[in-house]
């Protein structure tokens, strides 16, 4: 059996300490170069296509060699101690770029810049910028700032930033899938995650600058959008001179109507929020993708009241039992946090039971590791022991690879609908793509005159834990 990685929360591994490229560069038009790595998850993917554009409009240009760039900016994450343990020792390595080319600057971005500025700025002298997840459009006034010997600082967080009318540059994808930011900030208050203290309040951006962003994006060949928010299903959006209210159903609706061609995907649910409404527009659509990201969190209902999660174990359960009476076929993916404050073995088992209920395709596992500035680190005792922490996801992680690989291969003999995007990673005689499930599929590519960004028909042959494989069927 394929072993699944452990994954941190909502972070493609492969991407994390990614440099930025947009996909064309000419750098003779550019007076000066920057470099920006990003890690953590798609949201700061996504700011740092933002941040490109600011800066584009300042006369920088994009490099991926650090070495040679004016500007280093480091865009970072705060869910994890190890993502910030990495970006410290990067901070580390382009403190002695600096020596070596004079004038150059080094910033931080995002959700780190917003916790540790006094750390990063005065104490272990890192940096000489820091900008919060709010304050990129201050970029260009920061940098002036740094550059004459003043450390620039903005983390101050906007009940109204929604960067909506900045078209962002794209990073340097395969031209097929595309993230847009549908809302930024959090009001879910659960007492595990350092998000609304980092990214503020939460607020929608205006509905008709996401359409166009998206339409844009189809126009230029990219076939998928993914709509990002720390909470999709609660975007709401009004506009009263229209007399106008946008759900996040209505807005899915809107997307899925710019062509049957542009499929359409959202990440990530909260589960007391996703509505009938939002459910039966995703069966009614089908370019619209038949997959849900629900993080439970934990299967216990005492311990997700101390998570201030909001909903009961068989609350949860109900709305599994929703989403598949009204698309049969949907897959749900999950987030679970093992060895939270207090959690006993009864409480371990409570999740362990859930996730075999909900026969999550996938998971994002990890064990609690205390955030400074949560709720939870001022309330609780972080008093479950590693090893104990460790055993209890060793459990989680061996359950969730059974249901992934009876997922997969209970595929095998079916036909799906693949969006090419790409060679896969081992051949170049095969193409890769996924399908409406977020399944990945690999497949031959035979004497058919295909290109990425086409859709084709794939009958599974056979699977991993992790991969369908199949063949192009007429």
């Amino acid at each position: 059996m394929e072993t699944l990685e452990l994954k941190e929360k909502v972070h493609d591994e492969t991407r994390q300490g990614e440099p930025f490229a947009p996909i064309a560069v000419e750098t003779d038009i550019y007076k000066k170069k920057f470099y920006i790595e990003s890690y953590g998850c798609a949201m700061n993917f996504a700011d740092s296509e933002i941040v490109a554009s600011i800066l584009s409009h300042e006369g920088f240009g994009a490099t991926k060699n650090f070495e040679e760039a004016d500007l280093i900016l480091v865009n970072t994450c705060s869910i994890r101690e190890k993502a910030e343990a990495t970006v410290r020792k990067r901070l580390t390595e382009f403190k002695k770029a600096k020596l070596a080319k004079r004038g150059m600057l080094v910033g931080i971005l995002g959700c780190m810049a917003e916790r540790l500025k006094g750390k990063l700025l005065e104490e272990e002298k890192l940096v000489d910028l820091v900008i919060g997840p709010d304050a990129y459009r201050t970029l260009p006034a920061l940098i002036q700032e740094a550059e004459s010997g003043q450390k620039g600082v903005n983390v101050l967080l906007s009940r109204e930033e929604t960067y909506g009318d900045i078209s962002p540059i794209r990073l340097d994808s395969n031209g097929v899938n595309a993230f847009v930011s549908i809302m930024r900030g959090c009001n879910n208050m659960c007492s595990f995650c350092v998000v609304p203290f980092t990214r503020g309040r939460e607020r929608s951006r205006d509905t008709f600058s996401i359409i166009n962003e998206c339409s844009e994006l189809f126009k230029n060949g990219y076939k998928e959008v993914t709509l990002l928010g720390q909470n999709v299903d609660s975007y709401y959006w009004v506009d009263e001179q229209k007399d106008l209210v946008v759900t996040f159903a209505k807005l899915l609706e809107m997307v899925a109507n710019i062509s049957p061609l542009l499929r359409v995907r959202f990440s990530t649910s909260h589960p007391k929020d996703i509505t009938d409404e939002v459910l039966f527009t995703m069966a009614k659509y089908e370019n619209i993708c038949k997959y849900v990201h629900l993080p439970v969190q934990s299967g216990s209902t005492r311990l997700l009241q101390l998570m201030n999660r909001t909903y009961t174990r068989e609350w949860y359960m109900a709305k599994v039992d929703r989403i598949k009476e009204i698309m049969p076929d949907c897959s749900i993916t999950s987030d679970i946090i093992a060895g939270f404050c207090t959690e006993t073995e009864e409480d371990h088992q409570d999740t362990l039971s859930i996730i075999e209920y909900s026969k999550y395709d996938m998971s994002y596992m990890y064990f609690y590791s205390e955030r400074p500035g949560t709720l939870a680190a001022r309330r609780f005792t972080d008093d479950i022991p590693l090893a104990v922490k460790k055993r209890r996801l060793d459990e989680i992680v061996k359950l969730q690879n059974r249901l992934s690989q009876r997922s997969y291969s209970a595929d095998i003999g079916k036909t799906f609908k693949v969006l090419i995007e790409g060679n896969s990673r081992k051949s170049e005689d095969d193409w890769a793509g996924k399908s409406s499930q977020n399944k990945v599929v690999v497949f031959p590519k035979a004497d058919y005159n295909l290109s990425k960004g086409d859709y084709v028909q794939v009958k599974v042959t056979n699977a991993t834990g992790a991969t369908l494989l199949g063949e192009i069927v007429k």
